[in-house]
């Protein structure tokens, strides 16, 4: 297993998180996290209704914003959500996004 660079908890930004949880796709992504828990990317990333270039993006803005884990393991990547660091720094934050991403407009 190999981890990918990853910010530690105490270097996780705000303004990196809100910026990285500001586009649908990525907050997508994160509800899947948050409801099934550790995916593979391909598994998290069925019917995005992006490119897979743009899925990978994305996991890369997440995954340096602090917002997920990411590990390889032979050919598979997989990620997880970080909320343990993330209700640590920020409490309440994820569930707060989490539920209003929710809400009906």
């Amino acid at each position: 297993m190999r981890l990918l660079p990853h910010p530690n908890p105490e270097d996780i930004q705000l303004t990196e998180v809100l910026k990285a949880l500001s586009d649908p796709v990525r907050l997508l992504i994160v509800g899947r996290l948050a409801a099934h828990g550790e995916m593979t990317c391909s598994t998290a990333g069925d019917d995005l209704g992006v490119h897979k270039s743009t899925a990978s993006h994305h996991y890369r803005m997440l995954r340096e914003a602090g917002v997920i884990m990411s590990k390889q393991e032979g050919r598979k990547k997989y990620i997880s959500l970080r909320r343990d660091d993330l209700d640590a720094r920020f409490p309440g934050l994820l569930d707060s996004v989490l539920t209003a991403a929710h809400e009906p407009v």
